[in-house]
């Protein structure tokens, strides 16, 4: 059930295995495995990086993707933002259930994601605030459907990406201000790389999300966007942004922080794959390579695992 990849290696295969104690209820299992197919399903990469932390923080770190997971896709569920909200509004409520004082698995709505959620928030004791922010987040975006500038972008990827790894640190018991500077630039990074993955997805909802000043600047309307036309200056735009995202990435791995985070951080390997490949198709957005898996990435997490980097 948690195949990385059907030529994936024995020994990351052994990696990637998901072993909970045998007194485990079904009712638990049922709910992990609900969670960690939802984070495959719709979060490959960090899917990935995730299996390959250690075993104390591997289950309740894949329930917090998967109600990342189940937010972030709210907006490609439905063209109706009414609904979208609604939604929202429904993972909110939850929250507020969640965390009222004395409360148990009862009272908690019968959604799989939502009740291992509870069950991970009393034991780590994890911020209500953060995620709080990975609704909010959606919530803005759903009212302003683009970012002014690169700036707007980066403020969005830290209350929808940073806040993951802030939550992530606090199950692995992590406060350390070193740690969370590197977690906030690494958030920035990614977050920047998935507006530019999404641009096919956003063309398919009518939705431009590069930022309008970088757009302006070279000249290019909405329309050539919508339409996936390439050109010199797209790639400008494109090279502009990825530079950003490029720059926090280096940031991130320039803070040294203690080994334990090293696997929590993981992910930049994939944010670096992406760039890389980006660069080598010369900023061509449009290319459809960029929309394939890349068969080598579970390879390239399990050797950064190996040597305890990121």
């Amino acid at each position: 059930m948690f195949k990385i990849y059907p030529n994936v290696t024995r020994s990351l295969v052994k990696a990637c295995i998901i072993k909970r104690p045998a007194s485990h209820n079904a009712a638990k299992e049922n709910g992990l495995n609900y969670c960690a197919n939802i984070v495959r399903q719709h979060d490959y990469e960090n899917y990935l990086a995730t299996l390959l932390m250690t075993k104390a923080i591997r289950s309740p770190a894949l329930v917090v993707r998967a109600f990342n997971a189940e937010i972030a896709r709210i907006q490609d569920q439905t063209s109706d933002p009414q609904i979208a909200s609604m939604r929202l509004q429904f993972w909110l409520d939850a929250l507020g259930t969640i965390y009222k004082k004395n409360e148990d698995l009862s009272g908690i709505p019968a959604n799989p994601v939502a009740q291992e959620l509870f069950k991970v928030c009393k034991s780590y004791k994890l911020p209500q605030m953060y995620l709080e922010r990975l609704i909010s987040s959606r919530s803005s975006l759903l009212k302003i459907k683009y970012f002014r500038t690169v700036e707007d972008i980066e403020k969005h990827s830290e209350n929808s990406v940073s806040s993951v790894y802030y939550l992530l640190l606090s199950i692995a018991g992590i406060t350390n201000v070193h740690a969370d500077h590197a977690a906030s630039h690494l958030g920035k990074a990614q977050g920047i790389a998935n507006i530019l993955r999404s641009i096919h997805v956003s063309n398919h909802q009518k939705v431009v999300s590069l930022p309008m000043d970088i757009l302006m600047k070279y000249k290019i309307s909405q329309e050539s966007i919508l339409r996936g036309i390439d050109n010199e200056d797209m790639r400008n735009v494109v090279f502009e942004v990825a530079s950003r995202a490029n720059n926090h990435l280096q940031k991130a791995r320039a803070i040294k922080v203690p080994k334990i985070v090293h696997q929590i951080l993981l992910p930049a390997t994939a944010v670096e794959n992406y760039l890389k490949k980006l660069q080598k198709i010369n900023f061509n957005i449009y290319d459809l390579s960029l929309q394939k898996r890349n068969p080598t990435l579970p390879f390239h997490l399990y050797y950064k695992r190996l040597l305890n980097k990121y």
